[in-house]
């Protein structure tokens, strides 16, 4: 598993660590809906500081502090690069114009000299070399410290030996200055970490998304009956609360008083509303329904349902592999062949028996030949220019490392409710269950809950108007509290409710098209006329009609396509069956969610997981790419490394197609940026020099690097949409 921003932990955040440091209600009706079903970019290692110490929301201020703090380091170093990059482009310019290759290339050689003009380049060349590559010195420093040599060494030590021995020239030592080579390294270095750096910031803030699902207040009731308003953090066990309609739960309970519908859909992804009463629990971050409820305290702080949820999250980022990147692996071997390229090239010539100022200059023009000024450039060319085509794509890429994983997956893991399904109620079938038609009963019962804005009472209007039936609105509408609601309709006492209103009633309704219906998942509603059944409407959450083709196409991609759901094994399997999916999980809660993806994992299987709920977290977290679906919650898209922003399933066909040809891209612009050493080293070092007297120049090898660099951007551009 991989995640953002882990391989900026050991280059970039650490240096330039010196500069980036953060200095700088009206409730309606609820019905009754049958069985309680059950219902995460680069790793931060700034999460491993958030330890679990003090409850509520004090421990939760915290954490945003300490997420914050994060994202201002973060801008900050991007901000740090982009000023040392237009500063250092600035100064190189008289460096680069007073060089002899370049007045040579301009054919002005020798008209521009002047006395001192060397002093002017080192003065300059100075200024560049301690002020835009301060990052990368200080880059050097941290990975040799670590032992674990990258891009930060390579380039480290080319402008240290160019800066060295070329101001070592400047006050008298024979040779050439590579002032120019070391300007428009650093020049490049910076603009390439600049690049790169923008592109994929955007730190995980899932943790901060669901500290804001707690409510910082709640009401307490005091011993007189009275009630107080009290922080979250300040209730203790067996404190008694009042939730009033439309309402947050503040902390995990009991009710003790009243009965209600709870919205549970965003913490455990059930699709239905829940009923409530006496002695049933409900959870922190749970949205009341249409009557207000005491409720007992039973767990507060970091026992709350939620609160786990935000540790699960926590542990799954930190989680995640420390694989460096592949430019950074190209990076350790050319630091590797430029060390030992440099000491035998300086080595043999000795040998040899040449001057040592001759062999210095050798092993200076192949240490700076070595290091490559496309690499610096390779991929973040490819990263921005990939950035924009998934952009358009509506592809919003949050973790680089896991989007390039996406390449190679072997198993896609779709959430059902808001992913697979569009997350509202539409009817399924309408029955009668007298002399009453069809569209009379839908006609009824869309009269009724014309007056409401509950989710199975809008999918009866919307079924209503599709068939372009005229509806007629009620009076004297009255919601029954968690069964359904009444009025009158066309002169007529209609009853729109749930099959626990008729159980509490005892009224009998049997029917086996009904019974069919409720087994395959469906929520039944029932309409009466005089407190007689007249009709019985199916509602079931609306499959996207994106669905089958994404399934369809990842199966012929030779991926396997399963389910993960918090609805019933009814409902899941109807919802699979209908999709054609190659298996599917049910009643799943969110902990659960994320071992059935550690489950699948330990098989060997590359898994990604597409989800939009918090629910979903820690499973996205957990996954080796995380997808969020666009029109889902903040956390789920703060804890994903892939964001759908067009919430079309169809889009993760899109991703895996860019991450192939992004990766094809990245390795073909590795190989023009660092391939040339295989030619460039040895002429440099002077290999046909005792057959042929050929020696490559400083500056022959210098254009060679600059063709390169030209060749790496034309093909970044060439990527495919």
């Amino acid at each position: 598993m991989t995640r953002a921003d882990e391989k900026h932990s050991g280059d970039k955040d650490a240096a330039v660590d010196d500069h980036a440091s953060p200095h700088g209600g009206g409730a309606d009706h609820h019905h009754d809906q049958g069985e309680d079903g059950g219902r995460g970019h680069g790793n931060h290692d700034h999460h491993a500081r958030h330890q679990k110490e003090g409850n509520g929301t004090h421990q939760d201020h915290r954490q945003h502090g300490a997420h914050q703090g994060h994202q201002d380091h973060h801008a900050h170093m991007v901000a740090d690069f982009r000023r040392r990059f237009w500063i250092a482009l600035v100064l190189s310019v008289p460096i680069v114009l007073l060089a002899p290759l370049i007045q040579g290339a301009l054919g002005v050689k020798g008209k521009w000299d002047f006395p001192g003009d060397a002093l002017v380049q080192f003065g300059f060349a100075t200024v560049v070399f301690f002020y835009g590559g301060w990052p990368f010195l200080k880059g050097l420093a941290d990975e040799l410290k670590k032992k674990a040599p990258g891009m930060m060494t390579l380039i480290g030590v080319a402008i240290i030996v160019a800066y060295t021995y070329s101001s070592a020239v400047v006050f008298g030592l024979p040779g050439k200055v590579f002032f120019w080579e070391l300007a428009t390294l650093i020049d490049i270095m910076l603009l390439g970490h600049w690049i790169e750096m923008r592109s994929v910031m955007g730190a995980s803030g899932a943790l901060e998304e669901l500290v804001k699902l707690i409510p910082s207040k709640a009401h307490r009731l005091k011993s007189d009956g009275e009630t107080e308003e009290v922080p979250v953090s300040g209730l203790e066990k067996d404190d008694r609360v009042a939730v009033k309609p439309g309402e947050k739960v503040p902390v995990d309970g009991e009710i003790v008083n009243g009965r209600t519908s709870i919205d549970e859909s965003m913490i455990t992804g059930e699709s239905k509303h829940v009923e409530k009463g006496e002695g049933d629990t409900v959870i922190g971050g749970s949205i009341n329904g249409e009557s207000a409820i005491t409720v007992a305290v039973q767990k507060t702080g970091d026992d709350t349902y939620l609160s786990q949820v935000v540790e699960m999250v926590r542990q799954a980022q930190e989680s995640g592999s420390k694989a460096q990147g592949t430019a950074d692996r190209a990076a350790f071997w050319l630091t590797i062949v430029a060390l030992t390229a440099g000491a035998v090239t300086l080595a043999a010539w000795l040998i040899a028996g040449r001057e040592f100022v001759f062999s210095l200059e050798r092993m200076v023009t192949v240490m700076v030949i070595t290091c490559p000024h496309a690499l610096g450039l390779a991929v973040p060319l490819v990263v921005a220019v990939s950035t924009a085509i998934a952009a358009k794509k509506g592809l919003l890429i949050r973790d680089r490392t896991a989007f390039e994983a996406a390449r190679n997956l072997d198993v896609i893991v779709f959430d059902k409710t808001g992913t697979l399904t569009e997350g509202r109620f539409g009817v399924s079938a309408v029955v009668s269950l007298g002399d009453r038609s069809e569209d009379d009963i839908l006609r009824l019962a869309a009269g009724l809950e014309s007056r409401s804005e509950h989710s199975i009472a809008a999918g009866i209007v919307e079924a209503a108007k599709k068939k372009e039936l005229h509806v007629a609105g009620p009076e004297n509408f009255k919601a029954i509290p968690g069964k359904g609601a009444e009025g009158t309709v066309e002169d007529l006492a209609v009853k729109v409710v749930s099959p626990g209103y008729l159980k509490d009633n005892g009224i009998d309704v049997q029917n086996q098209r009904v019974n069919e219906l409720a087994e395959k998942g469906n929520t039944v509603v029932y309409l009466l006329v005089d407190d007689r059944p007249e009709g019985a409407l199916a509602m079931e959450d609306i499959v996207r009609q994106s669905s089958k083709d994404a399934v369809h196409r990842l199966k012929e991609m030779g991926l396997q396509v399963m389910m993960l759901t918090g609805d019933s094994r009814a409902v899941a399997e109807s919802v699979a069956g209908e999709l054609g999916l190659d298996d599917y999980f049910a009643d799943v809660l969110p902990d659960q969610k994320s071992t059935r993806i550690k489950e699948i994992r330990k098989k060997g299987l590359r898994v990604a997981m597409v989800g939009d709920g918090i629910n979903d977290a820690p499973a996205l977290a957990e996954a080796d790419v995380g997808i969020a679906i666009g029109a889902g919650t903040d956390v789920a898209m703060e804890t994903a490394d892939i964001v759908l922003v067009r919430s079309d399933p169809r889009d993760v066909i899109h991703v895996i197609e860019l991450s192939g040809a992004t990766h094809s891209k990245t390795v073909q612009n590795l190989w023009w940026a660092a391939g040339y050493n295989i030619i460039a080293i040895p002429l440099a070092a002077g290999i046909l020099y005792p057959f042929f007297r050929f020696l490559l120049p400083p500056s022959a090898g210098a254009v060679v690097m600059s063709l390169s660099t030209v060749i790496v951007a034309v093909n970044a551009r060439l990527l495919k949409e």
